[in-house]
């Protein structure tokens, strides 16, 4: 028996790295996961994942750049499984560089993948979270919001501050519904980050070096672990919050 027992998760992006990592997560701890993003393949080989340690998991195609469709796809997922109790947006597809460097479609890509998308699929939860009584929504934002350089991270970094303002928001105005909203700021092991690790050996192992813990997050055992905590009742005080799950290395302050 698990905490999560009863629930049913909506994760964007779990196909692959920190998403899949956080519906693994959740699934070991009782949830039941929908599985979202653009690749079918990925999405059922999640699904495979989940559904080998006894969790109920489908897969929902879904492009979050295609904002317009969000709300049909909630209702998908909230018809087919009776309920939706979490929702977790970590699906992002913007760009990164310098910032004479991106277009405006570059840049604009970010905002409608992160807050746009997020802002989205919120407000077409909102309803089915409210009505369990006891909703949760995890935002994925980043560290490099506060980093000590922001050089080539900037439009990654204004989305994702937005995504925390949205956070904030959906706090205040959500509670009194009985729903809370947080957001992490996860450093993670994804494909992605492991690309660039084989690509640069010896800067990787400088980046680790300035996180006190020495060592990227692991996606599900660090990242995922922790937001199935903050889906819990052990964290059922918390929200309106950032966490940082980077190690230790982001100041937040």
């Amino acid at each position: 028996m698990g905490h999560l027992d009863g629930k049913v998760a909506v994760v964007t992006g779990a196909g692959q790295g920190v998403g899949q990592g956080i519906a693994l997560a959740l699934a070991e701890r009782g949830a039941s996961v929908a599985v979202l993003g653009r690749t079918p393949g990925k999405l059922e080989t999640t699904c495979e994942l989940l559904r080998e340690r006894g969790a109920r998991a489908e897969a929902f195609p879904c492009d979050v750049l295609e904002t317009e469709r969000i709300p049909a796809v909630v209702e998908e997922v909230a018809e087919g499984f009776g309920a939706l109790d979490i929702l977790v947006n970590n699906a992002y597809s913007g760009k990164y560089g310098p910032l004479l460097s991106l277009s405006d479609t570059d840049f604009q890509r970010g905002f409608h993948s992160g807050p746009f998308a997020a802002l989205a699929f919120m407000k077409a939860c909102h309803p089915h979270l409210r009505r369990g009584g006891d909703g949760v929504i995890i935002n994925l934002v980043t560290a490099a919001m506060v980093r000590w350089d922001l050089s080539t991270y900037g439009a990654y970094a204004a989305a994702k501050t937005a995504i925390r303002s949205l956070t904030r928001t959906a706090a205040n105005e959500w509670g009194p519904d009985g729903i809370r909203v947080n957001a992490i700021a996860p450093h993670a092991a994804s494909p992605g980050y492991l690309r660039w690790e084989r690509a640069n050996p010896e800067e990787a192992a400088a980046f680790s070096e300035t996180i006190p813990l020495r060592r990227v997050g692991d996606c599900e055992q660090d990242i995922g672990r922790a937001v199935a905590m903050l889906c819990g009742p052990d964290a059922r005080y918390l929200t309106g919050a950032t966490v940082p799950l980077d190690g230790g290395q982001a100041n937040f302050d």
